[in-house]
């Protein structure tokens, strides 16, 4: 871990005087997440923070992700010192059964602890993440949980459904027939009380799976959709940065020696042809509650977007699932439950 932190480190600092030299703003927000980084003892994980203040000084909005069960209360008092000011819990579930069922190692009690302690050290942007479709979950599990959360009160949730991801556990378990999950028709009764009750609590549904209080939508997050620049730093991270896409090696080892020999993380990916392109930039803002914006389109590829998509919006909108208006493409509600259907027709 203390090898990894000083690699991370180095790199931070050389992006950071690399963004100077080009006289280039610092940038808006930070986000340390993609796994869980409050598993790093406390020491580390400071130093880190150090490293991002003194490369890109103060963000608007500065995210960590923690899990529940491996934060501990005194560390909150400690992130709000070094800026961080948003916090994105991993829940899952309030249920402490489905929990142990899919391996987290945190109990519901856990959350409540870690929510409060935050509010005591100054955290007024807490977001918490839940799962629907999960091995064995039902409808009253899912609505228990959600009723959980919208006590206490946070400013944003993200509720995903479960994707079985080839090579994991839970995979393998359904390879074997041992994998109990909720059925279609389940499944879409839960999303379907999903995306009814949370913007009935007063969360405004702004991305198909986030819901925030007005004003509290995650700034970082909607720059991914909304074709902002990013750089990633540290192991297996992704830059979008000067019109290329870049990936840092994801094995650590790896990682690691790049940085040692002074050499870059990021090397670059096979470069996006101008159809990838125009449908990476159409998949993406289409996830979102605003959709396309059409003259964003045409300023960036020279053409606009009736000239290359006619085919498919109109199809798209004959079944119900896209809306047009005056400057904007954009899902309906039906096209938000079946959004991987439209995102498909706009791959060129």
């Amino acid at each position: 871990m203390a090898e990894y932190t000083q690699a991370l480190c180095r790199e931070i600092a050389v992006q950071g005087s690399l963004l100077r030299e080009k006289g280039m703003g610092m940038p808006a927000t930070i986000y340390i997440g993609g796994g869980t980084p409050t598993v790093l003892p406390v020491k580390l994980l400071e130093t880190i923070l150090a490293a991002l203040q003194a490369a890109f000084g103060e963000a608007a909005e500065f995210t960590i992700e923690a899990n529940p069960g491996t934060v501990e209360p005194g560390l909150f008092p400690r992130l709000r010192s070094w800026g961080v000011n948003r916090l994105s819990l991993g829940v899952q579930s309030f249920d402490d059964g489905l929990l142990r069922r899919i391996g987290r190692i945190h109990r519901a009690s856990d959350v409540r602890q870690a929510v409060a302690a935050a509010r005591r050290a100054g955290f007024a942007n807490i977001s918490l993440d839940l799962m629907y479709g999960l091995p064995g979950q039902s409808m009253e599990q899912l609505a228990a949980s959600v009723e959980q959360a919208l006590a206490l009160q946070p400013q944003h949730i993200s509720i995903y459904g479960l994707q079985v991801e080839e090579g994991t556990v839970f995979a393998r378990q359904q390879e074997a027939g041992r994998l109990e999950l909720p059925d279609e028709q389940q499944t879409e009764a839960m999303y379907d009380y999903m995306t009814s009750v949370l913007p009935s609590a007063g969360y405004e549904r702004y991305e198909i799976s986030n819901f925030a209080r007005p004003g509290f939508a995650s700034r970082h997050n909607t720059g991914y959709w909304r074709d902002v620049p990013y750089l990633g730093l540290g192991a297996a991270a992704h830059s979008y940065w000067e019109g290329q896409r870049l990936e840092n090696p994801a094995e650590l080892s790896a990682y690691m020696d790049r940085i040692a020999a002074g050499r870059p993380a990021g090397q670059l990916e096979e470069p996006a042809t101008r159809e990838i392109q125009m449908g990476e930039f159409c998949f993406l803002a289409l996830r979102t509650a605003r959709g396309i914006d059409k003259a964003a389109f045409a300023v960036k590829f020279g053409r606009l977007i009736d000239s290359v998509y006619h085919r498919p919006i109109e199809e798209m909108k004959g079944r119900g699932l896209l809306a047009e208006d005056e400057s904007c493409l954009h899902l309906t509600p039906l096209g938000m439950k079946y959004g991987n259907i439209v995102f498909e027709a706009f791959l060129l």
